[in-house]
């Protein structure tokens, strides 16, 4: 029964790793938004000023910050959208833009602060 579970793991494991290095391919750049022609990080906070910059296109929006039993989820809306798009990690700086509606209540004092550098966009939205 083990090394069923033992194999089982390892084959996923292999076709995670698999899946992960045919998509390190970025279609964009979530980044804090700023006048600065190099990209800058930003605190996942709500109503933070975000921007996805894929070549010379830049679609200007803001974080949207949830909170459940001390768990955040972050999402990102598009400027003048109702659409929100959760942040699902897939890797170090890398996200996939994910629409979904929000899970939790809205986060209060500028919770959880934590701040990140650029985001690689393995998934983008049509905007």
């Amino acid at each position: 029964m083990k090394f069923r579970h033992i194999a089982t793991g390892a084959l996923l494991a292999a076709l995670f790793c698999a899946t992960a290095e045919a998509d390190e391919t970025a279609c964009a750049t979530l980044v804090g938004a700023t006048d600065s022609a190099t990209p800058q990080g930003f605190q996942v906070r709500d109503g933070e000023p975000v921007d996805l910059v894929s070549g010379a296109k830049t679609v200007h929006g803001k974080l949207l910050v949830f909170g459940e039993n001390g768990v955040f989820r972050a999402y990102w809306q598009p400027g003048g959208s109702a659409e929100k798009y959760v942040l699902a990690n897939a890797g170090d700086n890398a996200v996939r833009l994910v629409s979904t509606p929000p899970q939790g209540s809205p986060a209060t004092h500028g919770e959880p602060g934590t701040t990140l550098g650029p985001q690689r966009v393995l998934s983008c939205p049509k905007l």
